[in-house]
């Protein structure tokens, strides 16, 4: 463990999560395939897949703490939407993080490759007009976002994730839930997420101490700044940035499933 080993991990970290706070999402989506191939490409660590949903499993539940008090005096934060969707991948997720250490490494990327691949697609799905919805006109339905929650849970906890890469175009899409009320909400409901996935990767001994303490410290300090961007972006450019940022992801992880 050397100066470059700290800082490259730092690194990662603090673009994940800064990433995390500014579109919603937990920073996996960024932080798991960096994690993976920046390290070895360096030649300064080689995490397994395992270990990779352990550490990143720890970012996103810090990166999210982060996004959610950046979020507080705001509007944004739907708390029955939270309350549902928060309780269902709650435990899916951590049902998903048991399993996980039965799985092996091909198998998690294979599910991080299916999350990434149907959350473009559902990105690139047109959305009416969410945006102009005065927020106390918002509805939904409960029991269908309670059921999509415990889905992703499931697949989130397998791969570390908190799952908001998949919860945000949920929201946006099938729930019809305006862009900055589904950042904010989702950063919350992937922190909830978390508590399930870390419960089910540290239970199985797949936390890395000294990575997941170094992600935690780039996690608090780039969430909240990260927030701050996101909330002085135009919401179309914002969905455009999470689209882009998860196709190239999913063109990465299935071109290493298909090649090897």
């Amino acid at each position: 463990m050397d100066i470059g080993f700290i800082v490259t991990i730092f690194f990662i970290g603090l673009i994940g999560s800064f990433i995390s706070g500014m579109l919603g999402i937990g920073g996996s989506i960024i932080n798991f395939p960096m994690l993976l191939y920046i390290p070895s490409a360096l030649g300064i660590a080689q995490f397994t897949a395992h270990e990779v949903s352990g550490i990143t499993a720890i970012q996103v539940f810090f990166a999210t703490i982060g996004g959610v008090y950046a979020y507080r005096k705001g509007e944004f934060l739907n708390k029955k939407l939270i309350v549902y969707m928060g309780a269902s991948i709650l435990i899916g997720s951590f049902f998903g993080g048991l399993g996980s250490t039965k799985m092996p490494e091909s198998g998690i990327n294979f599910v991080y490759g299916i999350l990434a691949i149907t959350a473009v697609i559902m990105m690139l799905i047109p959305k009416k007009r969410l945006d102009d919805k005065p927020i106390g006109q918002i509805r939904f339905n409960k029991w269908l976002a309670a059921l999509l929650a415990l889905i992703v849970g499931v697949g989130a906890g397998i791969v570390g994730a908190g799952g908001a890469f998949l919860l945000v175009p949920i929201m946006l899409t099938v729930l019809k839930i305006p862009t900055r009320m589904t950042i904010a909400s989702s950063l919350a409901i992937t922190l909830i997420s978390s508590i399930g996935a870390i419960a089910g990767k540290i239970s199985t001994g797949q936390v890395e101490l000294l990575p997941s303490l170094i992600m935690v410290v780039a996690s608090l300090l780039a969430a909240p700044l990260g927030a701050m961007v996101g909330k002085k972006i135009n919401t179309k450019v914002l969905q455009m940035i999470l689209a882009i940022l998860i196709f190239i992801t999913a063109v990465k992880i299935w071109l290493d499933i298909l090649v090897f």
